[in-house]
């Protein structure tokens, strides 16, 4: 820690917060965020967290016992909140002591930051917006997130950098803030401590580690692509509240585009309302991410990216990638304090 103390000092909220050696989440990424890679992430100092994404309870208790028995250290469950299960989630994460929940994909419906916080867990919730990120905090949030677009999977329309520019200067000083989207390297990482948030959150940077489960091929894909090749979804239909994805571009880009209108179909046709909409929707995404990370579909699975996937260009583990980070943002803190 000596060799990065300046990184560690700005981090000092982040780690007291995690209690991880680093302020370093991993993005909750469906079938990749699993055992292997949450466990190695906390085991080499960072954070990992579990995407719970569409598991139910059973498979929810069986992947925190068996992300438990892989490492001592802090880890966290990521759920989504139009999850039809969400409490019942909330109550696996609690029998097994869980220390922290993301709340993730929308406003956290009524009672359940009340119910993680009663067994003794913090909450961390994704703020896209200051007055949201303030409504948050006043609900009960121990913590923010901000995501800008430039993140893979789902995504807002405000870029990273200015999303920090008008969030940390209101919330920082009093208030736990995670920045994330588009990260890829330490020199970023450093610039956002300095805005004074209290870590960072990374995706698309562990998706290709050497201990993600994520099959070669989809592996290669990232290897091969470039920030312009990582591109968001398209809303086909104004009236289906459809969350853009980033994803690298594939045929599986345009099944969600027929997707879409298929979904648009049933809701005019009455078939479903607007909850089942959306989650069809959901599920539509957790099985081509399945496609493409577990069975190496690349050309018809979705291979969810953020437009970092540049700046991946080799399968390295964990430890080497945290370190990288951290050294890269202590060269960039050290270049400035002696200027």
């Amino acid at each position: 820690m000596a060799a990065t103390s300046k990184t560690a000092a700005l981090m000092a909220r982040g780690r007291e917060f995690l209690g991880s050696e680093y302020a370093i989440l991993c993005g909750a990424m469906s079938w990749v965020s699993e055992r292997n890679l949450v466990s190695a992430i906390s085991n080499a100092g960072g954070f990992g967290v579990i995407a719970c994404g569409a598991m139910n309870p059973e498979l929810l208790d069986r992947e925190i016992a068996g992300t438990r028995a892989l490492t001592d250290k802090p880890f966290g469950v990521n759920l989504i909140t139009m999850h039809p299960q969400l409490f019942e989630l909330i109550e696996v994460c609690a029998k097994h002591g869980v220390s922290h929940v993301v709340l993730a994909g929308g406003i956290p419906p009524k009672g359940s930051v009340e119910a993680i916080k009663e067994s003794g867990a913090k909450v961390i919730c994704f703020a896209p917006t200051l007055a949201l990120g303030k409504k948050l905090l006043r609900s009960g949030a121990d913590a923010l997130v901000i995501e800008g677009m430039e993140a893979g999977g789902h995504i807002g329309p405000v870029s990273t950098s200015v999303l920090a520019q008008e969030i940390l200067p209101a919330l920082a000083e009093e208030h736990l803030v995670f920045v994330a989207g588009g990260i890829g390297r330490g020199e970023a990482m450093a610039g956002y401590l300095e805005m004074g948030a209290a870590g960072v959150q990374l995706g698309t940077r562990f998706a290709c580690a050497s201990e993600s489960i994520a099959h070669p091929d989809f592996k290669k894909a990232f290897f091969r692509a470039n920030a312009r090749d990582a591109v968001a979804s398209v809303q086909v239909d104004p009236r289906l509240p459809v969350i853009p994805v980033r994803a690298l571009k594939n045929k599986g880009t345009e099944e969600f585009t027929a997707k879409q209108i298929e979904v648009a179909r049933l809701l005019d046709a009455g078939e479903v309302d607007m909850g089942e909409a959306q989650l069809k929707i959901e599920h539509f995404w957790a099985g081509a991410l399945r496609r493409a990370v577990i069975e190496g579909d690349v050309e018809n699975g979705s291979i969810m990216a953020g437009q970092s996937v540049g700046m991946v260009s080799k399968e390295e583990p964990v430890a080497d990638i945290i370190a990288a980070l951290m050294a890269e943002s202590e060269a960039a803190l050290a270049s400035r304090a002696a200027a």
